[in-house]
């Protein structure tokens, strides 16, 4: 199935890892702005048809595809099913165990490498094709504010983000003289459902170090990186967006 990439109509986005969590927010704030949204997972049957069914009911696009953003064979297979793209959301993401520096392997830092560098790599080279035609691309990275905050036991985490972040860096450069635009989104710590085991004294913690002085919420997120996939950005791209209340400042 194919979408028209033309410029009065806002086409395909692809948001990796929407079957919850801040994909699932970011999936259907693009929706709502007539974006035809693909929805990408990879376990969560339940919670990407759940999705899929709020952005139908508010008038919204989505078709729903489960595969491996780090398999090569599953994202050609797919991205030749989807068709077209104009936006790429590389939200997915793996388990973020906590390990401490000498109990590291280099297993650990594939395992993030391969959501971080691998996957972005992959999707693009599915898509680029695409975009060089169309003459424009949004490619948009969902980092996190860990690489500049170093957080302990969590550096094959931040090692593999701030890879991500090279990749933007690089890409938009490279990308640029065909229209595309490539950057990232930092989101700060934003409570959705893998946090529901923190406590109040976890929150105020963290909130210690934020100039707005309260947490922040997933439209926070979604609705920067609605700014960021719409023709307002057409002119920012190479750039690393923190969204967390001033806690890191750039």
């Amino acid at each position: 199935m194919s979408y028209d990439l033309a410029m009065d109509s806002p086409g395909t986005a692809l948001v990796t890892g929407a079957s919850r969590g801040l994909g699932a927010h970011i999936a259907e704030r693009l929706a709502a702005d007539g974006w035809h949204v693909a929805l990408n997972y990879a376990h969560d049957t339940a919670g990407a048809t759940a999705v899929a069914e709020r952005i139908r009911a508010r008038g919204g696009a989505v078709t729903v595809h489960r595969f491996d953003v780090t398999d090569e064979t599953a994202v050609r297979a797919a991205l030749a099913e989807i068709g077209p793209v104009a936006v790429v959301v590389n939200n997915a993401t793996g388990p973020q165990p906590l390990i401490e520096v000498d109990q590291l392997t280099w297993e650990d830092h594939l395992h993030h490498l391969r959501f971080f560098v691998k996957a972005p790599l992959l999707i693009l080279q599915a898509v680029l094709p695409a975009m060089k035609a169309a003459g424009r691309g949004r490619v948009i990275n969902v980092g996190s504010e860990v690489t500049d905050l170093g957080n302990p036991d969590m550096s094959h985490y931040v090692a593999a983000k701030a890879a991500m972040h090279g990749l933007t860096r690089s890409w938009a450069r490279a990308l640029g003289p065909y229209g595309i635009t490539v950057n990232t989104v930092e989101p700060g710590w934003i409570p959705v459902e893998r946090h529901a085991a923190n406590t109040e004294a976890d929150y105020a913690a963290y909130l210690g170090g934020v100039a707005l002085d309260h947490m922040g919420t997933p439209a926070d997120i979604a609705d920067v990186i609605a700014f960021l996939a719409s023709d307002g950005s057409r002119y920012v791209t190479g750039q690393r967006l923190a969204v967390n209340g001033g806690k890191t400042m750039t």
